[in-house]
């Protein structure tokens, strides 16, 4: 595992409320480059807004969102209608699955461009995901710092890099305890493409 001084730590070393796991090499280097391709290539990436103290800005990182039908998601003001399934993301979902032990229908993707795109610290606690939702998180191409911060407490911090084809799965009270981001490293040139596969509950 990459380290970074204390910066960086072992993720069986974090605390129990951060209920994740984290999957070294679920991909392999030659496929999870190959999906890296593949992804790039066919995605419909979308460069969305966001309004922020009364100006419109660009978000700073490209999005997708794909999905089984009806399974819209909105987050920061955001609303997203899904695009079928592909051949190869249907692929990856059932990789990602098997490592989560639950179904996902549906999955955010973020491209960033290069390691001045970001996202910052938030939750995915949207009531379409439910009190307690599992998410699976596949990294693919440039390795990116992964942070956790607890909400009730600031100082109380958490990161470690994330590497090409590693998985991240976050569960239990996860999204209601601690905020996580990407943040900008100037010093990272490539481009890294993150899905994070999400079960959205049914709004009948």
């Amino acid at each position: 595992m990459n380290s970074q001084g204390s910066l960086f730590e072992e993720p069986d070393a974090l605390p129990r409320s951060l209920d994740i796991n984290v999957l070294r090499n679920a991909i392999a280097s030659s496929e999870a480059t190959d999906y890296f391709t593949g992804l790039m290539a066919e995605v419909e990436w979308k460069q969305e807004t966001i309004k922020m103290f009364g100006k419109v800005i660009d978000v700073p990182r490209l999005t997708a969102w794909y999905g089984d039908p009806d399974r819209s998601y909105t987050y920061s003001g955001i609303s997203l209608t899904p695009t079928a399934w592909t051949p190869l993301l249907s692929e990856l979902r059932a990789t990602v699955e098997q490592l989560a032990g639950c179904e996902f229908n549906s999955v955010l993707l973020n491209l960033y461009r290069s390691g001045s795109d970001s996202v910052s610290w938030h939750a995915d606690d949207e009531p379409d995901l439910g009190r307690e939702p599992i998410i699976g998180s596949l990294s693919l191409g440039a390795a990116r710092s992964f942070s956790f911060r607890k909400k009730t407490d600031h100082a109380d911090k958490h990161s470690f890099v994330l590497n090409s084809g590693d998985v991240v799965v976050m569960r239990g009270i996860t999204q209601q305890i601690w905020d996580h981001q990407i943040p900008k490293e100037p010093k990272v040139l490539g481009p890294r493409i993150n899905l994070t596969f999400r079960q959205i509950l049914n709004k009948s």
